[in-house]
């Protein structure tokens, strides 16, 4: 890894080292090791402590710039008789080895090569891109997306028309973290290297930026960027005032905490129930 890592980095400094065939080897090592989970793009020290891993989101960025343009061809058969043809024109196929990964997908749901899926994850119809990662037991729902790079632990429920966030660049910047255990309700949107600590619950359409407002509803602490572990949250506003006037401005309200003790799926159903949160 040592020896990737120096030459991603000197190739990212220096593209004209891109026409030597070790540097472009490298690159295209480091995606696939990424689409086999034995890298990451960000490492978890502790909880809501994550490492970026800089170089190998430089070698994603670096695998678009040696790619070229190709149209693939997904066949869908049945009984070896061709029953539909999509067609893509990309610099990135597809994944594949599903069966063999234990990783149910449910069509059309899309992983972009360069992406890991550990085994035991379930993917209805939804999209995730390259340097994304989905941990075991987790369920990504119809028409959710899991952006660039993004982390996704284990044992949580991204719902419908979740929208994760991508982030490529800068190379520093933290991607989208979605620690273990969670549940992601519907329409709800994470961007701009959020991190949802683990066992954290965020109802229907809570939108978590990395300047958006977390307000603990108890103790009146505010937090940015960062949902702290087993917190449940919903979407809410507060009053600001402007030049023209005073209006209101969406923020997240933490109304409650789950119990690390007790048992994630009594609990999380007791919980929905308890503060009618829409999910």
């Amino acid at each position: 890894m040592t020896e990737l890592e120096k030459l991603i980095t000197e190739a990212f400094e220096n593209r004209e080292l891109l026409n030597e065939k070790i540097y472009k080897e490298a690159v295209k090592e480091t995606i696939d090791l990424l689409d086999k989970g034995k890298v990451r793009v960000a490492e978890k020290i502790s909880r809501g402590n994550w490492k970026v891993n800089e170089w190998v989101k430089k070698a994603i960025l670096l695998y678009f710039a040696i790619t070229k343009m190709h149209t693939y061809k997904v066949v869908v058969a049945k009984d070896d008789e061709v029953t539909h043809l999509f067609e893509y024109f990309d610099k990135i196929p597809l994944k594949k080895n599903y069966k063999e990964a234990q990783v149910r997908v449910v069509p059309p749901a899309t992983v972009r090569y360069g992406a890991f899926v550990e085994k035991g994850a379930v993917l209805m119809p939804c999209y995730i891109n390259i340097g994304a990662y989905v941990g075991s037991g987790t369920m990504v729902d119809t028409w959710a997306t899991v952006g660039s790079c993004a982390q996704v632990g284990r044992n949580c429920h991204i719902a419908g028309g979740v929208g994760i966030g991508g982030v490529l660049e800068p190379p520093n910047a933290r991607p989208v973290i979605i620690e273990d255990n969670c549940f992601i309700g519907s329409r709800c949107i994470i961007v701009e290297g959020a991190i949802v600590e683990e066992g954290a619950v965020l109802g229907a359409n809570v939108t978590i930026t990395g300047s958006t407002r977390i307000i603990d509803t108890q103790t009146g602490e505010i937090y940015r960027g960062r949902v702290p572990a087993y917190s449940v949250v919903i979407p809410g506003t507060y009053k600001k005032e402007f030049p023209s006037g005073e209006y209101y401005v969406s923020c997240a309200l933490i109304i409650g905490k789950r119990t690390e003790k007790t048992d994630k799926k009594v609990e999380l159903n007791d919980i929905l129930r308890e503060f009618n949160i829409e999910f």
